[in-house]
């Protein structure tokens, strides 16, 4: 009896302390954003490149759920169109210049993390989680006097190769600041993804080992409060 007497105090002692550290929270709000890409893409074997700059933006819905001691928890799905792509760097000082732009809409499924002032006040926050994308056309521009043939050495086979995989699916991770106010909330954010589906086949007798999307991003953005 006296051990069914100890354990009960300590479930109701663990569900009071649990009570005490968490506070719910029901909170529902829908946003649009958008900024600047800067991509790449990671070839193995490697190609130089620079990176491609880029536009994206979308629209996002966040459900928050809890404050968690200083943390404040939350979901966030989005739906983005974003322009990636890469340039490549020829460094055989002449004017010619390839590139090749890859139009996404992209799908993140975010934990949204913040600490700060609530309901209204500035918040520092960090998004974190997967992102899938699929792919609606792409395009390739030549520039100068161009031909395969003419290419330095290292010369890879992307010139006009047809992409084999429309799906991608990653890593996205971002943080940024956030003000809430009686009128909307406002905020900037840095992201990086980090691909890890390819855009051409990978196998032993295809010509790439890898050939994966990464990209920064820049993005400004507003939200408002539903309920």
């Amino acid at each position: 009896m006296r051990r069914i007497l100890t354990a009960i105090i300590a479930i109701a002692l663990a569900i009071g302390a649990k009570a005490q550290i968490e506070e719910p929270r029901n909170i529902l709000e829908l946003g649009v954003a958008g900024g600047l890409n800067l991509s790449s893409m990671d070839f193995q074997p490697t190609v130089r490149q620079f990176r491609l700059q880029g536009m994206g933006g979308g629209i996002s819905v966040r459900y928050t759920s809890e404050k968690y001691f200083k943390m404040i928890c939350a979901a966030q799905l989005e739906v983005n169109y974003a322009q990636r792509g890469w340039k490549e760097d020829f460094d055989d000082r002449t004017n010619n210049s390839y590139s090749r732009c890859l139009n996404y809409v992209e799908i993140p499924f975010l934990a949204h993390l913040s600490f700060g002032k609530e309901p209204h006040g500035l918040q520092f926050f960090i998004n974190l989680g997967p992102q899938i994308g699929f792919l609606l056309d792409d395009s390739e521009t030549y520039e100068g006097e161009w031909s395969i043939e003419s290419r330095p050495s290292g010369v890879r086979p992307v010139y006009g190769k047809q992409v084999d995989n429309k799906f991608d699916y990653g890593i996205l991770g971002g943080a940024g600041l956030e003000l809430k106010t009686k009128a909307g909330n406002f905020f900037i954010e840095g992201r990086y993804y980090y691909g890890l589906g390819d855009i051409f086949n990978n196998s032993k007798t295809d010509d790439f080992g890898r050939s994966a999307n990464t990209t920064i991003s820049a993005r400004i953005g507003y939200s408002v409060r539903i309920f």
